[in-house]
């Protein structure tokens, strides 16, 4: 197949174009590089099956030729990206998802959005299952990035519903793993960061909050299985295993063994409080679950981190 993704040179989009190249497709690689970086793609520098666009998404697209598929992962999806970006979030997730699903519908393709837990926003649902609509303030500072997702969902529907596209969505929970920026905000990365450099590990409120955190190379079988499955209803993809914040600060403690202090700060503005995928639907309509451990997981990404001196 010949597949576009967008946002084709950050840390989902990039394990995304490996993952189908490895299965013999062929990817149409786009990204403006505003939070992507082509470090992350230059490994496939010369690979007769990648060839890479440097457009805004929220553009009109043009691919010349034939499409399959249409994954739509542009956007910025860190905290620290989105709070600097609010505008550009809010498109990408708007207009951006509007003008990918138009490139779908004029190729015949089937399209995936790159969906997020933060549909849920702070849950009074635990774990969230799909049918479940979520609790999210849109004038938060948070909003933008909720918000756009929740609409880029709607749009996705009201282009199946209306145009017969046929649409995918991921409901992607809390993913770490290599190629993660440092200075991205996100707890995983920024810890690691951290303990490195053997600064203090900043941890916000008390740390008793709850996250669910996904291997990479689990999530991206996971987006395959269900770009090639029959499921149209949105499916959750992330890892069950529920970890307090204070808990992968004391993993990525003891696997860098940093002797680094804890530092308490204040939590965030409408910062969830607990996150825990159901995962029953990727399971029974998919066949997938998660299997790498966060222990081998963090194991590979502070390699990771390590050997490109970050």
């Amino acid at each position: 197949m010949r597949i576009l993704v967008t946002g084709a040179a950050g840390f989902l989009g990039s394990h995304l174009c490996d993952f189908f190249l490895s299965k013999g497709h062929e990817i149409v690689g786009l990204d403006n590089l505003i939070t992507g970086s082509i470090r992350n793609i230059e490994h496939l520098a010369g690979h007769e099956r990648f060839k890479f666009v440097k457009h805004d998404v929220t553009e009109y697209i043009f691919i010349s030729g034939p499409l399959d598929g249409v994954l739509h992962f542009a956007s910025p999806a860190s905290p620290i990206d989105y709070l600097d970006l609010p505008i550009q979030t809010l498109k990408v997730g708007a207009m951006g998802t509007h003008k990918a699903l138009g490139l779908a519908k004029e190729k015949g393709a089937r399209f995936v959005l790159a969906s997020s837990s933060e549909v849920y926003g702070d849950p009074a649902v635990h774990p969230q299952v799909e049918s479940y609509w979520g609790h999210v303030n849109p004038i938060g500072p948070r909003g933008v990035y909720d918000e756009a997702k929740r609409f880029g969902e709607a749009m996705t529907f009201a282009y199946h519903r209306f145009h017969a596209v046929d649409t995918r969505i991921a409901r992607i929970f809390n993913t770490y793993g290599p190629r993660m920026r440092a200075r991205d905000g996100r707890v995983v990365p920024t810890f690691i960061r951290q303990a490195l450099a053997g600064e203090p590990l900043t941890v916000f409120g008390d740390g008793a909050q709850t996250r669910s955190f996904c291997y990479v190379a689990d999530l991206v079988e996971g987006l395959y299985r269900l770009f090639t499955s029959d499921t149209v209803e949105p499916v959750n993809l992330g890892n069950p295993s529920e970890r307090t914040v204070l808990e992968l600060a004391r993993e990525i403690l003891d696997l860098t063994g940093s002797g680094s202090a804890l530092v308490h700060e204040q939590l965030p503005e409408d910062d969830p409080r607990i996150r825990q995928p159901d995962i029953s639907r990727a399971k029974d309509l998919l066949g997938w679950e998660p299997g790498v451990s966060l222990r081998e997981g963090l194991e590979k990404t502070i390699k990771d981190f390590r050997t490109r001196g970050e």
